[in-house]
């Protein structure tokens, strides 16, 4: 049986991850989750999308601070590198990771 990453290892690694700080009630949300799936066909093993529901995971919100929703986090070994929240274009999420790659 394979082993159960916890959000905290998931975000430690080098591989950028996306997460998306969503909820079920959030029509913004429902915008946002075709987009998502897009932009992680789209970017395959290069980046790492999450979504945390709210609602289910409130300690995480918390500890990231999430006033709203949707709200996107993007992180890199560990560190927030980016953050917004509403609705993203596919367009400028390919832009903020594909600019993350070119950075050491």
């Amino acid at each position: 049986m394979e082993k159960k990453e916890s959000f905290s290892e998931i975000i430690q690694g080098s591989t950028p991850v996306l997460v998306d700080f969503f909820a079920e009630w959030c029509g913004p949300c429902k915008t946002m989750s075709p987009i998502l799936k897009d932009f992680a066909s789209q970017m395959g093993d290069r980046v790492r999308v999450l979504k945390i529901d709210v609602d289910k995971s409130p300690s995480t919100a918390a500890t990231y601070r999430i006033q709203g929703v949707p709200t996107l986090i993007l992180f890199k070994n560990g560190k927030i590198v980016w953050r917004q929240s509403g609705v993203v274009q596919k367009q400028q999420l390919t832009q903020i990771v594909n600019q993350l790659s070119h950075q050491a």
